[in-house]
């Protein structure tokens, strides 16, 4: 297949692009020019990129024929962000991305979503109002809504929650300050996502167009609470102070996330790590990375 994919370079999108890459796509990236490269620097000889902020999408399609497009470029609104920074990277970018697949007849769409609702953040909120314009272009084209839980592995951005509790752990930081962590979240290896995203690729071939909704995870929630125990077991820790209901809920925060499998489950997909063999195997290879 001939792929387009964006956020190649994030956490998600590298690991994306090695799975296609294995499966003998045909693979067009994009990126912009300062983009970080680090992860993705021994793949790039032989890729086709092309950096956003120095030529026009359109030029992008003109010169290619595409089956598919996998938007996964992201940005997550954190450190006080831009908010007009999200909402280019999570609307206006893949809502030009679906017009112009649109116009040049590619098949398939896959954009990768959030489980969060739409009130809880700008992320949250521009993620929701692509999915409702993927909605609107469901009669042309096979659009595929991919909605993520809290995915996690090693080598990931040391702010997402994950990454960060795994490091205060290992770092033997003295305290920490939670909620009181009684959210139901739903943890799902690294590995495994992009083994349902590749299914989706795959399974897309054989569907018409319409409007198609896959939720990634394991189906099997915790609370934040057990979760963040069970990491500060399996590191090892004994010593770092947990301190829940030190910080309030977000507002509109979600109290309880139950991710519906049925749908990627139907397509022949399974997640192959349970959340301690998934925690143990980023546990032991963030331990490796630290003694380099």
């Amino acid at each position: 297949m001939n792929v387009l994919l964006t956020g190649a370079t994030g956490y998600l999108g590298s690991h994306l692009l090695r799975s296609l890459i294995s499966s003998r796509c045909e693979i067009v990236v994009l990126k912009r020019s300062f983009s970080n490269v680090d992860r993705i620097s021994g793949l790039l000889k032989g890729l086709v990129t092309y950096d956003l902020d120095c030529v026009d999408v359109s030029q992008v399609f003109d010169g290619h024929a595409f089956d598919a497009v996998i938007h996964s470029a992201t940005n997550y609104g954190r450190v006080k962000a831009d908010p007009l920074q999200t909402v280019e990277a999570n609307l206006l970018l893949p809502l030009r991305l679906l017009e112009l697949a649109r116009r040049h007849h590619v098949k398939t769409f896959i954009n990768t979503d959030t489980i969060l609702d739409k009130g809880v953040n700008t992320y949250s909120l521009s993620k929701s109002q692509f999915k409702d314009w993927l909605k609107t272009y469901s009669q042309d084209l096979t659009c595929c809504n991919v909605a993520l839980e809290h995915f996690y592995g090693p080598g990931d951005d040391k702010t997402k929650f994950v990454s960060s509790i795994i490091e205060t752990f290992l770092s033997k930081t003295p305290m920490i300050e939670l909620t009181p962590g009684l959210q139901r979240r739903d943890f799902i290896y690294i590995d495994d996502v992009v083994d349902a995203i590749m299914t989706i690729l795959v399974s897309s071939e054989k569907l018409s167009s319409g409007y198609f909704s896959y939720e990634i995870g394991t189906g099997i929630p915790l609370t934040i609470r057990h979760f963040v125990e069970l990491v500060r077991e399996l590191s090892g820790n004994t010593t770092t102070e947990l301190r829940f209901g030190a910080l309030p809920y977000r507002t509109n925060e979600t109290m309880d996330c139950e991710t519906d499998i049925a749908a990627i489950l139907a397509l022949g997909w399974k997640p192959n790590y349970s959340v301690i063999q998934g925690l143990k195997k980023t546990i032991e290879m963030e331990q490796k990375g630290r003694l380099q």
